[in-house]
């Protein structure tokens, strides 16, 4: 299991201290071999990873740690026993020489959206559903104080995991094992809350909308993230079945909607500072992850529109602010 000494030393005089107090038991859960039945295979890949601390550790252009020449395994049996954790979906990372070609090329986001939200320098930050934590790491790079992720899987968490132990305890950097609905209610706390790629997989998207704000101090900032189409104020796509074949997709609104639904939970200056139709060159298979993707999911007419016929998969950034 993760080892989370140095963030449960930092929690009692924290901004977050209402998470100490429940946060051990939930992490005990969570790491739970009956609920994840391929939980020893992943713990036992960490603990088949060289024990070595990285020689250099570069996060502000990319997520690169450590040099070849540092491997004391050969790279081939580095690369295979990082593969235990397949599939890798954010990313991508470089570890030892080792290229980890995820399936979204997630700097694309960040790229994006740096240039729009408030420094991250000597922030606060929460990053929900953060995966693997590669945004984290951004964060991290971009100068934050301490960044923390959550996410419900204990595959993705295992993955930073695999990242993390290169470069020891004394980055302020986690990922916990959490869905948000585990958080302290109203915490008031962080500088900042990213949130994407969440708001569709919600059943309702106003109580996620209240939920991150519950997370924020005033005067915070929210970076949002989520599928959109196009249309005016009050449209959304409410998909009948599957969209782009995923299961749990509920709803898909508007810009001019979403940015309505800010403004109602009490959100400030709610914005769209960034749209773009996904493509394969950001989304796709690859040997880190094998399955389907993006390709597979469109329509083979070449429209663009998804397999089921809605429109192209587009993805908005969004940002707002808690008034002081």
């Amino acid at each position: 299991m993760p080892n989370y000494q140095a963030l449960f030393d930092w929690l009692p005089d924290s901004p977050i201290a209402p998470v100490g107090a429940t946060l051990p038991a939930l992490i005990r859960e969570q790491f739970d071999a009956t609920r994840w039945g391929e939980l020893p295979l992943w713990l036992d890949c960490l603990e088949r990873l060289p024990k070595i601390t990285a020689d250099r550790v570069e996060l502000q252009t990319a997520v690169s740690i450590g040099s070849r020449e540092q491997l004391t395994i050969p790279a081939e049996q580095f690369r295979q026993t990082l593969m235990t954790l397949h599939p890798w979906r954010k990313g991508p990372f470089e570890l030892f020489g080792a290229q980890i070609d995820t399936e979204w090329r997630s700097d694309m986001k960040w790229n994006r959206l740096l240039p729009h939200i408030q420094p991250l320098h000597n922030r606060l930050i929460l990053d929900v559903g953060c995966g693997n934590g590669y945004h984290c790491w951004r964060m991290l790079g971009a100068g934050a104080q301490r960044v923390i992720g959550i996410d419900p899987s204990v595959k993705f968490v295992c993955q930073f995991e695999a990242v993390k132990r290169f470069v020891g305890d004394a980055l302020p950097i986690d990922v916990l094992p959490l869905g948000i609905q585990q958080m302290p209610a109203k915490l008031h706390a962080f500088d900042s809350v990213f949130s994407m790629g969440v708001l569709y997989h919600r059943k309702s998207p106003m109580d996620h909308l209240q939920e991150l704000r519950d997370l924020l101090r005033p005067g915070g900032q929210l970076i949002l993230e989520t599928l959109i189409v196009d249309g005016p104020k009050g449209m959304v796509l409410v998909p009948e079945g599957r969209y782009a074949k995923m299961r749990n997709v509920w709803f898909l609104p508007s810009p001019e909607t979403l940015i309505s639904w800010l403004a109602k939970i009490g959100f400030e200056n709610p914005r769209l500072v960034d749209s773009n139709v996904t493509s394969p060159t950001e989304q796709r298979s690859t040997d880190w992850m094998t399955y389907h993707s993006l390709n597979d999911f469109l329509h083979p007419d070449g429209s663009g529109n998804t397999a089921e016929g809605h429109p192209p998969p587009t993805r908005g950034i969004f940002i707002a602010e808690i008034p002081f």
